[in-house]
């Protein structure tokens, strides 16, 4: 049900709906949506990989404030709950002093990446550092995929022609 209505996104609007597809696949906390096969799909089918790219990472990447914020306001009560803890007092140290490069690895690698926006807004890590840094590795992650649907292009329309899309 919700596969049919982002291909019509990316359909029907093509670059917005891609962004639209990527903030939507992202705002959701654990459920993960199929934005990368779309992001294939649509550039088989003609669109930019850079453009694609852009914008199905500009989406995610505003889409990814939901554990953000999340973590924001359980600030307080984590903060309580395990103040004394090794483990947070570490993972905080770490955190606040290798932030970024972790929000990109693993903004890029095929990981959860729920976790690293809620941690992020536990620690009070600075929101606009969090988004340039998960634009910069939803991006590049997109791009690759982006490519790949570029390279597949002569195949993606029969396939999508025999699965009757």
């Amino acid at each position: 049900m919700v596969l049919p209505f982002l291909q019509g996104l990316v359909i029907s609007f093509s670059y917005l709906g891609l962004f639209l597809a990527g903030l939507i696949s992202s705002s959701t906390i654990i459920l993960p949506l199929p934005l990368y096969g779309l992001v294939f799909f649509a550039v088989g089918l003609g669109l930019n990989p850079w453009l694609a790219s852009l914008a199905a990472g500009a989406g995610s990447a505003l889409g990814e404030l939901t554990g953000y914020f999340l973590g924001r306001g359980g600030h307080a009560v984590i903060q309580k709950k395990y103040r004394r803890s090794k483990f947070m007092a570490g993972s905080m140290k770490f955190f606040r002093r290798f932030g970024f490069v972790t929000i990109i690895a693993t903004a890029f690698l095929p990981f959860p990446f729920d976790f690293i926006g809620i941690l992020s807004g536990i620690s009070r890590y600075d929101m606009k550092k969090f988004l340039l840094a998960t634009f910069i590795g939803k991006t590049a992650k997109i791009l690759l995929i982006a490519y790949a649907g570029y390279v597949a292009s002569p195949y993606v329309s029969v396939l999508m022609h025999e699965v009757g899309l």
